[in-house]
């Protein structure tokens, strides 16, 4: 089988969340780019519009659901919209997330509550609302849940984003195996650091620049460089993986781990 044909999303439907900038818009461009109509899911109404004009000028298909991640509302609207438009959802990309620096003595409980209601609540209940409705329509599907390397080691002032992404990573396991035997695989990519909106600020500082010497590759990722991540489980060419996390970070959890 040729690589274009084994990677091929031609008649899936992909939902992504936080998709109206930086990886949540690389995943659906890059999800449309390889055949799926795909469900753009974020906050920011102007963005989403934007990112659904920018996909369709591009030649793929695109629908824009504003919507709060942490609202269950909204999330069953979303998937009702996408099932109205396009047919039930069978690709899910749980990427929508946030963090608040700060060292643990001195987190106050909102921050705390705020950063995993988004980065770990959210992302269960997205993927119970997709794999109930896959399993309604008897469809098999995949669930890609966007973890983090901060998820598999400790770092300084990011507990509550660190604790959640250690949490979908667990997560991800245990859905893996309550699902497999459905059709629905369940995995995780965990990025190094990537600059983006919401960490750019720091990784382009000087003390950022710093952490580069711990990136056997020399370098931070760019968005681009999780488009194979995301292609091979999205796609039948991950159709025998499930429960894993893709670590994609140059190498960096390897350097410190020794």
């Amino acid at each position: 089988m040729k690589a274009a044909e084994l990677f091929d999303l031609a008649g899936r439907v992909a939902l992504v969340t936080g998709a109206s900038s930086g990886l949540g818009l690389r995943f659906a461009e890059v999800l449309a780019a390889n055949g799926a109509a795909v469900v753009l899911v974020a906050r920011r109404a102007e963005r989403l519009a934007a990112a659904q004009e920018r996909i369709a000028a591009a030649g793929g298909r695109a629908l824009a659901v504003p919507a709060d991640v942490t609202d269950r509302a909204a999330m069953a609207r979303a998937f009702a919209q996408a099932e109205k438009v396009f047919g039930t959802v069978t690709i899910l990309v749980s990427n929508a997330g946030i963090a608040a620096a700060g060292r643990a003595v001195n987190m106050p409980e909102e921050d705390w509550r705020r950063v995993t209601a988004i980065d770990l609540d959210a992302v269960f209940f997205w993927a119970q609302e997709a794999a109930r409705r896959m399993l309604e329509a008897k469809a098999q599907g995949a669930i890609v849940n966007i973890a983090s390397i901060l998820g598999l080691s400790a770092a300084k002032g990011v507990i509550a984003y660190a604790a959640a992404k250690a949490g979908v990573i667990q997560l991800t396991k245990g859905l893996a195996v309550e699902l497999g035997s459905k059709g629905i695989r369940v995995n995780a990519i965990a990025p190094g650091f990537i600059p983006t909106d919401m960490n750019k600020g720091y990784l382009l500082s000087d003390l950022g620049k710093g952490m580069v010497r711990d990136i056997p590759l020399g370098r931070f990722g760019a968005p681009e460089d999780l488009d194979g991540a995301l292609l091979l489980l999205a796609s039948d060419a991950g159709r025998y993986i499930t429960g894993t996390t893709l670590v994609v970070d140059g190498g960096q959890v390897v350097a410190i781990r020794g």
